[in-house]
């Protein structure tokens, strides 16, 4: 069997290294930190505990996958899952409130229209079902298959638009979708704030990001129990059980390249790690020397995490999230508000999360910003100044120290002449595999499992591999 080296411990590195552990290689996983987990992290502070990245799981099925591919314990053995009801509450800038149902295209047809008028559901459905065309046509090549060599196909735009006139310019962007089809300001909003918490502009991403409302409000949004850091212990114990080494305080300096293809590692202190094939975490150029570096998606976005430890116990009608459209100079932030005894130090303190997506521009007044996001959170927690003990602020710059990058990836999305495609999964020098956000199928948690799942298939099934079945 082979030897393999897995750069970083992100989760779609572990998810790589576990599966490819079980089908008999020898793995070892070096990691610049000491811990794992990558953009998965957590704070703790005076017995509350916060998630640093993502708060919640969608397409659970992922990680189902990866643990039953890897042992005998499901992943609910492992793992708490509840699904999140109402999946979010929505407060717009004119004061409106919507609750949207988990998982319900007719309860989220009935809720926006008690909330903001008769016909605004309908709408909401009519363009959910377009979302669909664009998803059934991209699912397999931007999920499920390793990105394919000609990736040309996936530049062109497929999200069906309506017909927009002979003098009207073709829908190409996901804002165009909410100005011309959705009409009315709140729904236009709604669909940016998918974008925005996926880390793109809706002035620029293009209209095939429409598959990001539908995939959630489809397949659900779940709360694993202890927060998202949970599921990387989870993944984590699980590569120790199959016997992956981990190596950490160790940073990987170069891929040695030996007769034309990838033959190890060369880490900080000079030592070299010999191996058959390497996966790296993070695909930067700089660790190959092939003729054409990989291609890199680039949002220029990142994000501002607060996390504010609150006396008081959490009111009865809470919701679990809330997104609080943008107002004035305040941002679009999430509000997270998990009821878990783990995150708090007793009843009668509450752990809250507010994240919001920004442009990862230099010289920022991050405290001031995080003021801003800290009022408008105030429009979700009742009394949240007067309740507030301590704030935490999470910047880019902490991101960029933690993972490699400020920026934070968005999954692929087809269209926009394939710059929202990542670098594919297996690198132009042999032997040199990329896994985790910043490869095919892109960010978030879902999208990095399945890069594992890519990795180790085209590893262990080689070019005979065609993807999950």
């Amino acid at each position: 069997m082979a030897r393999i080296v897995v750069i970083g411990a992100g989760l779609g590195a572990m998810a790589a290294a576990a599966r490819l552990a079980v089908a008999g290689h020898t793995v070892t996983v070096y990691e610049k930190t000491s811990a794992y987990g990558g953009a998965v992290g957590r704070f703790e502070r005076d017995g509350f505990a916060f998630d640093t990245g993502p708060g919640l799981l969608h397409l659970p099925a992922v990680y189902r996958d990866l643990f039953v591919k890897t042992g005998r314990e499901p992943l609910e053995e492992c793992v708490s899952l509840t699904q999140v009801d109402p999946a979010a509450r929505h407060v717009f800038a004119d004061g409106t409130r919507v609750d949207l149902p988990n998982a319900s295209r007719a309860g989220t047809v009935a809720a926006l229209d008690a909330a903001l008028g008769a016909g605004t559901g309908e709408r909401w459905g009519d363009f959910l079902t377009r979302a669909r065309e664009a998803w059934d046509r991209t699912r397999r090549p931007l999920l499920e298959e390793p990105q394919p060599a000609d990736p040309a196909p996936l530049a062109r735009e497929p999200y069906p638009a309506l017909k927009a006139g002979l003098l009207r310019r073709p829908t190409t962007t996901l804002a165009q979708v909410g100005a011309r089809e959705l009409r009315d300001p709140r729904l236009a909003a709604l669909l940016d704030a998918y974008a925005w918490s996926y880390g793109f502009d809706p002035a620029t991403a293009p209209a095939s990001a429409a598959v990001l409302p539908y995939m959630e409000q489809t397949f659900g949004s779940w709360y694993v129990g202890g927060g998202l850091r949970a599921l990387a212990d989870a993944v984590y114990e699980r590569c120790r059980k199959r016997r992956v080494e981990f190596v950490f305080d160790t940073l990987v300096e170069a891929v040695v390249e030996k007769d034309g293809r990838a033959a190890g590692v060369r880490l900080a202190d000079g030592e070299t790690v010999e191996a058959d094939h390497v996966v790296s975490g993070a695909p930067v150029p700089a660790l190959h020397h092939g003729e054409e570096p990989p291609r890199h998606q680039v949002n220029g976005t990142g994000r501002v995490t607060v996390c504010l430890a609150l006396r008081g116990p959490r009111e009865a009608d809470a919701v679990h999230r809330t997104v609080v459209h943008a107002e004035g100079g305040r941002p679009t932030v999430t509000v997270l508000r998990p009821d878990d005894p783990a995150l708090r130090p007793d009843g009668e303190h509450e752990s809250v999360t507010v994240t919001a997506t920004v442009r990862t521009s230099p010289g920022q007044d991050w405290e001031a910003f995080a003021d801003r996001m800290a009022e408008a959170a105030g429009r979700a927690v009742p009394d949240l100044a007067g309740r507030l003990l301590w704030r935490h602020v999470r910047t880019p710059e902490d991101v960029r120290r933690d993972t490699g990058a400020a920026e934070v990836p968005g999954p692929a999305l087809a269209g926009a002449g394939g710059r929202l495609l990542p670098a594919a999964n297996r690198s132009p020098l042999p032997g040199l595999y990329f896994a985790g956000g910043w490869s095919h199928p892109g960010g978030g948690l879902a999208h990095a499992g399945l890069s594992g799942a890519l990795v180790a298939g085209l590893i262990v099934e080689g070019a005979d591999f065609r993807g999950s079945q």
